[in-house]
């Protein structure tokens, strides 16, 4: 590839998203693939709170970072040891926390943790799905232990933020591959639509008191939590909520949780965090290759639907910072795409 500089989007402080530094147009250097590496030519990119909270939480230190983990495009090269993929793959992915992120013209990533795209969804839709997809697939089949294809299981699954980029995925997979009856929080009219369209059977209100609500749309309880926000101040409810022996995965950030409610009733509580295989470098990392090639299959027998609501243009500076925005106002509905540089 003759090409030897890129455009990228990145930071070098953290600032408010308010300010114009605190995301760059950047010109940097073409990666060169490590040996398990694809060398990717990106044209769509997906934006996470996992971007934002990095670029809140400290300087990267010298040299600007990229941030970006969720990404669509092409292969070009491909490092000594690759075996699943060929220069021309169209591919989506991830990527790593402890690498490069992916906003930038090329990218490199580890082969492992890649699969081709969903041929029936356009760069733009397939980059929204792989991190929420790993996110979901692995807290309900992994963490919390679901049979995959189990239709037989009787229970009640909440999502908390249903309409979100996480909760959006769930919900399809959870109504696609189990049995369970799937409950959603949502509150504004557009996010109770979007939730219903993904496979939300019954929406209760983050608003209100959960616990009467839950009552209503699954009397004899709760059997699992899919816990995306808020699960410090919910634990309590999800705790009256939840059957003997019930079970909550969450995704989410804070201080300390009193996981003393959660005793009496046995209750099982799961971290999920997709990048935990890639950043510890785990013996199975190819299981999130596999988790994505079947999300594609699904993808492809119509049986998942992109959860790509917005896409706000080029990949630049001013439209991430855009991006960066909305995602910290707590009002996205699905996810956001950027698309070409």
């Amino acid at each position: 590839m003759s090409k030897t500089t890129m455009r990228a989007v990145g930071y070098r402080k953290s600032l408010p998203i308010s300010d114009e530094e605190s995301l760059v147009d950047l010109e940097l250097p073409v990666p060169e693939p490590g040996p398990h590496d694809l060398l990717v030519k990106v044209e769509a990119v997906a934006v996470n709170p996992v971007d934002y909270k990095i670029r809140q939480n400290g300087d990267p230190g010298g040299e600007p970072r990229v941030l970006g983990w969720d990404a669509a495009g092409t292969v070009v090269a491909v490092g000594e040891r690759v075996e699943k993929f060929k220069a021309g793959d169209d591919v989506y992915y991830a990527g790593a926390l402890n690498r490069a992120g992916a906003n930038s013209e090329y990218h490199t990533v580890d082969e492992r943790i890649v699969a081709l795209k969903p041929a029936s969804l356009s760069f733009t839709e397939a980059a929204a799905l792989p991190l929420t997809s790993l996110t979901a697939w692995e807290g309900l089949f992994e963490r919390m232990g679901l049979e995959n294809g189990g239709l037989n299981q009787d229970g009640a699954l909440l999502i908390t933020a249903a309409a979100g980029g996480v909760g959006s995925i769930t919900a399809q997979l959870a109504r696609a591959l189990t049995s369970l009856t799937v409950i959603g929080t949502a509150s504004r009219p557009e996010t109770v639509e979007f939730a219903g369209r993904m496979g939300v059977q019954h929406i209760v209100d983050h608003r209100k008191p959960l616990v009467p609500q839950l009552a209503e749309v699954a009397p004899n309880g709760l059997t699992h939590v899919f816990s995306t926000t808020n699960t410090d101040r919910n634990l309590g409810d999800y705790a009256e909520a939840l059957r003997p022996f019930g079970q909550i995965v969450a995704i989410d950030d804070f201080d300390s949780l009193p996981i003393g409610v959660l005793k009496a009733k046995s209750i099982s509580y799961h971290w999920e965090f997709m990048f935990t295989r890639s950043m510890f470098q785990t013996p199975d990392q190819e299981r999130q290759h596999h988790i994505l090639t079947q999300v594609a299959r699904l993808v492809d027998a119509g049986i998942l639907t992109t959860t790509a609501t917005r896409d706000l243009g080029p990949v630049n500076a001013a439209n991430i910072r855009e991006a960066h925005r909305i995602l910290e106002s707590g009002t996205a509905i699905g996810k956001i795409t950027l698309t070409g540089f």
